[in-house]
């Protein structure tokens, strides 16, 4: 299982999934269409370190943490 964190403005509660890459984080949150606007915009860090590559392999423990922009003043 790993873990997903929605920060900011996307306001939702944590969940656990079984996933074995990104990819299969993607493929699971765009099932819900009140995320999928976030999906291209937002960052995404794999144990609070920046990643971009979808094939990207996790391991059970994990924590994916989707990062929407922000603004700032």
């Amino acid at each position: 299982m790993v873990k997903i964190e929605f920060l900011g403005p996307i306001a939702r509660a944590s969940i656990d999934i079984e996933a074995s890459s990104l990819k299969d984080v993607a493929l699971y949150l765009q099932q819900d269409s009140e995320l999928t606007i976030w999906l291209d915009k937002s960052a995404i860090a794999v144990n609070d370190i920046m990643v971009c590559d979808l094939n990207h392999t996790l391991k059970d423990g994990d924590k994916i943490s989707l990062l929407p922009p922000v603004c700032g003043g």
